[in-house]
């Protein structure tokens, strides 16, 4: 994926929410204030994601975000709904029929018209190891599972995902 930048307007919106929300001016916002501004920017982290989110930007250790790190953040936010948005994109690909879940055939389907050329028991075997309900589907959630395993995988991913995104 392609680091994001943020253009100008996107800073001056974030500083503009960033001001808001800096109540006493110290140039910092505390965890709670952190709440109140990822809400009004149409976030809604849990009490845990608020804190690592702070712990993976809090450069100087205090505690607090000042605005360079609160920049970082919103990026890694943007970053994370990107990734989520091509990974709905590809699962549409598999998913030709649009119900939420991606079939034996449709796997073969789609693997074959990406110049894939696997046996039945190849996709029977991909099945197995995506399909961890055992419902006999593959649905987002398991799809996610796979893809981001695969890309964790020595090799890296398969040219046949690369070429859905």
């Amino acid at each position: 994926m392609v680091e994001r930048e943020l253009n100008e307007e996107q800073i001056l919106e974030l500083r503009e929410a960033f001001s808001l929300f800096d109540k006493d001016g110290s140039g910092t916002i505390s965890n709670e204030e952190l709440e109140v501004v990822m809400k009004s920017l149409g976030q809604n982290p849990t009490e845990d994601e608020l804190q690592e989110m702070i712990r993976e930007v809090d450069v100087d250790g205090n505690g607090e975000v000042d605005f360079e790190e609160f920049l970082l953040m919103m990026k890694k936010q943007m970053q994370a709904r990107d990734t989520e948005s091509e990974m709905r994109e590809a699962f549409r690909v598999f998913d030709k029929n649009g119900d939420g879940q991606i079939s034996h055939s449709e796997l073969r389907n789609v693997m074959t018209s990406l110049g894939e050329k696997l046996t039945e028991e190849e996709v029977s075997e991909m099945m197995k190891e995506a399909d961890l309900n055992g419902d006999g589907f593959i649905n987002f959630e398991e799809f996610v599972i796979m893809v981001t395993n695969i890309d964790k995988s020595p090799e890296g991913p398969p040219q046949y995902l690369l070429a859905t995104k």
